[in-house]
């Protein structure tokens, strides 16, 4: 087979129009900003050029995607079937036809041998859409009408519509550009709460109430958020008794609003009002509020609880458990009998069980030494079951019923996987690297039986890094692909993270940005180092704020890398961090920080991608992205490419995808995305000369 060639065709050239941007007496030069308009047909005509060439170099694996397609495709068992979770009267369900991309949301009424209902079917709902996506769903009280969210354009816009389940009628009520998922309805059944997001920064900042059969132009607004900082959210908690309404700037302040849901036309109060330094979430359950905080220096979060009548005093907080050094409370979950704890500790999440009534608490216990656990759908309160999710790099996602009682847990379902696949076949291991100022790093990785530490084998290096965001040891039946073929997949569990805990996140944020990249820098090395891979065989992968990951690590050590993939990256930092009309911006100061600060505008530059892409050999790359993505815009990538292309001194492989169609999340559908997977493997399996 012939191998890719760069040389195929002439690559893309975009023109270079200069346009300064000038700030604290610093000037740069971005030669590419007339990039940023879609509407600009010169734009789309270079966007297309650069799917050409891709679509040329890559024409010679063709053959390799589309048989890593069918063998993708091949391991999804296709009539699948979701867990049902009771909910009041009903077990609701989704489950997958054969042949269809998209699910069907079901219920059953009383008992699982009961006739099913088929709330939705996504697959006739997506009919003459190039891109689909249900945003959610909320059930009204009585179980009689449904609202449900609709994206057909991929930019998280979603229609909010109803359904009256008795009936099976579409009812005439449609609001455009809602946050998708976020919808509470009163106790009455008829009033329901919603979020608008603003057109320009795609942040949703309003909440609105409408009744149904009334003019949605009547919607009376309840709540703005002022604040261009603080993202929003809005449900219905567990006890049922409030609609909440949440503002939060991630890693900096929280404020919870509640509305009492018998009382639809009453006011939003502040559960605490916003206090810069404190985070918190609450749980209802009786007449006490549970609360997981970080208030009185507890970094790592801990326990209170308070009266409902009291919770704007603090001095009523009472203490629950006690803030730990070494631990990370995550999450909870309470039941009446019960109370859940979701702790993270040594980059693991393990589950607490409390009994409310003894005390007595105990661990749940897992086998393996790098895995993925979390509380999964627990609606009611009165059980003593709790429905919890395992899974980990070589094993595939579980679903466990388990007794908080007698600690007797129940599988009811593992993730079917086709084909040849015994799980005994993989390794899963917890390595940690020694990054350059002597932090320890974990890292997990997986590989089959027979893989040879001696450096001839290749490796796929994954990471994120940002938001305080966990990546941990996940199954992927896509990933056997790899695998299979010679390739052992490492996740680094970088500072930026949460993995290790509060503080892993602060020193890998705002002005210690530099340790993300560092650490996954020290952790290539490493595996260098202990000869799981060599410089000519490891690739590194990254997506959104991954991407800037991948951009930044390939200015800074380009030669430790074979291939990268980019996806969705986020590569202009400073511009982008400078624009408040660009969707995300002012909520993400807190985060890289604002560069209308000169230290803060120094720390980025120094290493934002776009700006640091000199004259060097860079390994090869494929870069992808989405027209209409809403989070990281397209022009991103596109500016980073372009300037790449400029720039490189050597022949090696630069590749730019542009899916003219999707957003953020890539395709949609449950087998469309493998088309997007099989291109990224044939990539990576094309420069290590495996072709089939």
């Amino acid at each position: 087979m012939n191998s890719m060639n760069p040389d195929v065709m002439q690559a893309p050239v975009a023109a270079i129009k200069p346009h300064p941007m000038t700030l604290h007496g610093d000037t740069r030069q971005d030669n590419y900003y007339w990039l940023n308009d879609p509407e600009n047909p010169d734009v789309i005509q270079y966007l297309e050029a650069e799917n050409a060439y891709t679509d040329a170099v890559m024409a010679p694996t063709k053959a390799l995607q589309e048989a890593l397609f069918h063998e993708m495709k091949g391991r999804i068992k296709e009539n699948d079937e979701s867990v049902p979770v009771k909910d009041g009267n009903y077990y609701y369900y989704s489950r997958y036809i054969e042949g269809g991309e998209y699910p069907l949301y079901c219920r059953k009424k009383g008992t699982l041998e009961a006739e099913e209902e088929i709330m939705l079917d996504g697959n006739e709902m997506a009919k003459n859409h190039a891109y689909f996506s249900i945003g959610g769903y909320e059930v009204s009280d009585n179980e009689q009408i449904l609202a449900y969210g609709v994206d057909t354009i991929s930019r998280r816009n979603y229609t909010l519509k109803f359904i009256n389940l008795s009936t099976g009628e579409i009812l005439p009520d449609e609001i455009e550009n809602t946050e998708g998922g976020a919808y509470a309805w009163a106790t009455d059944n008829k009033t329901i709460f919603y979020m608008v997001r603003d057109q320009q920064t795609l942040l949703a900042s309003k909440v609105f109430r409408h009744v149904i059969g009334t003019d949605t132009a009547e919607d009376v607004l309840v709540y703005t958020e002022e604040d261009p900082q603080f993202y929003m959210g809005l449900g219905r908690m567990k006890s049922k008794k409030y609609i909440i309404s949440v503002s939060e700037q991630n890693g900096v302040s929280t404020e919870y609003r509640l509305l009492d849901a018998s009382n639809p036309t009453g006011e939003f109060t502040p559960f605490y009002p916003r206090e810069e330094g404190l985070e918190y979430a609450i749980e209802h359950f009786d007449d006490k509020f549970y609360i997981r905080t970080n208030a009185q220096d507890a970094t790592n979060f801990k326990l209170m609880e308070v009266n409902e009548a009291e919770s704007t005093d603090m001095t009523k907080w009472k203490e629950v458990i006690p803030h730990r050094e070494d631990t990370y409370l995550d999450s909870m979950e309470v039941f009446r009998n019960h109370l859940v704890l979701q702790e993270r500790s040594k980059a693991l999440m393990h589950i607490r069980i409390i009994n409310q009534s003894t005390k007595a608490e105990h661990y749940i216990q897992f086998d393996e030494t790098a895995y993925d656990t979390g509380v999964s759908s627990n609606p009611d309160f009165d059980t003593n079951i709790l429905r919890y999710s395992y899974t980990s790099l070589s094993t595939p996602s579980s679903v466990f019923d388990y007794n908080m009682d007698t600690q007797d847990k129940t599988l009811m379902k593992e993730q079917t996987v086709l084909g040849e696949f015994n799980k005994e076949d993989y390794i899963s291991e917890r390595l940690f690297a020694t990054a350059r100022d002597g932090v320890k790093v974990p890292i997990s990785i997986v590989y089959k039986k027979g893989f040879k530490r001696d450096g001839s084998q290749p490796l796929l290096q994954y990471a994120y890094g940002s938001y305080g965001y966990s990546i941990d040891p996940y199954f992927s039946a896509a990933r056997l692909t790899l695998l299979n073929r010679g390739f052992a997949f490492a996740i680094a569990h970088i500072r930026g993270g949460q993995e290790m805990g509060r503080q892993w996140y602060e020193d890998g944020k705002l002005l210690k940005k530099l340790n993300t990249f560092h650490d996954f820098i020290d952790v290539s090395e490493y595996l260098i180092q202990e000869k799981w891979t060599s410089k000519d065989k490891l690739f590194a992968n990254g997506g959104s704020a991954g991407g800037l990951l991948m951009g930044a690590v390939t200015n800074m050590r380009p030669d430790l890398y074979k291939g990268v993939l980019a996806a969705v990256p986020f590569v202009d930092v400073v511009t982008t961090m400078l624009d408040e009309s660009i969707p995300l911006t002012t909520g993400e100061w807190e985060e890289w920080g604002n560069p209308k600060q000169k230290e803060y505008y120094e720390y980025m530059k120094s290493y934002s991608p776009v700006d640091n892409v000199e004259a060097k050999d860079y390994p090869n790359m494929l870069v992808t992205t989405g027209l209409h993505d809403s989070q990281v815009q397209y022009f991103e990538p596109a500016k980073w490419v372009a300037k790449l292309r400029a720039l490189k001194t050597n022949n090696n492989l630069l590749l730019f995808h542009i899916d003219m169609e999707a957003g953020h999340g890539g395709a949609s559908g449950r087998f469309k995305r493998f088309h997007d997977v099989a291109l990224e493997y044939a990539f990576m399996l094309n420069l290590m000369e495996i072709y089939e």
